[in-house]
């Protein structure tokens, strides 16, 4: 096995503060690219702030920012460009999810620096776009999540529910990085950079496309319906005797048949013209969850387990935090590892992209402004212009 990562040598700018961008460039970085990560001199990405579960730091920041290296940077000061024009002169991605139109003002944007740095890819991300009627507003996760129509898809037929991770952050931050390796790979035969706009409503409405075609032409949206799917059923929450949910999933006829005869003892279910297809399951789901549920009854969540196992049917448990730290399958896998921060070792996982030619480039998440003084070095600034920037605060 190679341990050359299919990025080592690309190096990437990255104005970012928050989830989407952090997210992409991480990503990138453990696939073997220089990161340089762009931070405000003293208060640093605000991300830094949101919490401090993780040994005192922010459980956000210590997600999305390992393997990075940390430079300080006033981007107001009139001495900081000299700064990023030698960034930007030896790097090949420039990354920036500033508020709409700030990159324009410092004269980052990919028009003005195409001319100068013709080989660089500029990848913009934002809330929701750089035109339009919405291209100036505010765009926080969960606002998105009510524009894109997820909220109201997500959660029960008398309250809609965000989701419990930042989705539409994620989202545009996945797109992002698949964006900018496509960019990479057509900068390798056109040997000129490109730009990329990536917003979060974009990338959510993409992950959107299962609701939005259920409703196509102005048919009705799936229903609210908690945690079971809004199309097939069974599938979705059962409660077992010990009060234990077991997540139940049937995807094709062939498993229904299996699961009443096996599960239930039921086979007479598959001739009832209330439960005989999809379409009337789902019709029919009260109905048929207390057909499931009152044989489930008899049975903790351990027994169920081996009766679905021994049939053959998806199921799950539902885990808590602790519950998936200690899961069996990734400790299998061999997936946690230690990840220095700037208060200790804590855990993390692997990226998830098992590749057998290479191992992920992982380091540790930096401190604010760790690697301000390497980098300037490495720019070619002598000691005395370095001590100039720190004690005009520059840097």
């Amino acid at each position: 096995m190679s341990n050359t990562p299919p990025l080592n040598g690309i190096t990437v700018v990255s104005l970012e503060h928050a989830i989407a961008a952090p997210l992409c460039t991480r990503q990138l970085a453990e696939l073997g690219a220089r990161v340089i990560k762009v931070e405000r001199r003293e208060s640093g990405d605000f991300a830094r702030h949101y919490d401090d579960r993780v040994l005192g730091q922010s459980s956000h920041f210590v997600w999305t920012n390992r393997s990075k290296q940390s430079l300080t940077l006033d981007l107001k000061h009139k001495d900081s460009g000299q700064i990023l024009q030698r960034l930007l002169e030896t790097s090949d991605v420039l990354v920036q999810n500033l508020a709409p139109g700030a990159t324009r003002k410092m004269g980052l944007d990919f028009e003005q620096l195409h001319d100068k740095h013709e080989k660089l890819i500029v990848c913009n991300i934002s809330g929701y776009g750089s035109a339009g009627p919405y291209q100036n507003k505010k765009a926080y996760d969960l606002l998105v999540q009510a524009e894109a129509g997820f909220l109201s898809i997500t959660g029960t037929q008398n309250e809609m529910v965000k989701s419990g991770i930042s989705i539409a952050d994620i989202a545009a931050g996945m797109q992002a990085q698949t964006a900018i390796l496509a960019a990479l790979i057509q900068r390798s035969k056109t040997n000129k950079g490109s730009k990329i706009d990536i917003s979060m409503l974009e990338a959510m409405v993409e992950w959107m496309g299962f609701p939005l075609n259920y409703a196509y032409d102005g048919a009705s949206a799936p229903e609210r319906t908690g945690s079971d799917h809004a199309s097939i059923y069974p599938y979705g929450a059962f409660v077992t005797r010990d009060e234990k949910v077991i997540m139940l999933g049937l995807q094709n006829e062939r498993e229904w048949t299996v699961f009443c005869e096996s599960v239930l003892e039921r086979p007479d279910l598959t001739t009832y013209p209330r439960f005989a297809k999809n379409v009337s399951r789902s019709s029919n789901r009260e109905a048929l969850k207390e057909i499931i549920e009152e044989k489930f009854s008899h049975f903790t969540s351990g027994e169920v387990a081996t009766k679905l196992d021994q049939a053959q049917i998806a199921f799950a448990n539902v885990n808590d935090m602790p519950q998936v730290w200690d899961h069996p399958q990734l400790h299998a896998l061999n997936r946690l590892i230690d990840t220095d921060t700037p208060k200790g070792t804590v855990k993390s996982f692997k990226p998830p992209g098992n590749n057998s030619s290479y191992e992920p480039s992982l380091g540790p998440v930096p401190a604010l402004g760790e690697h301000t003084v390497d980098i300037l070095a490495d720019l070619g600034f002598d000691a005395s212009e370095i001590k100039r920037f720190q004690e005009n605060e520059v840097v």
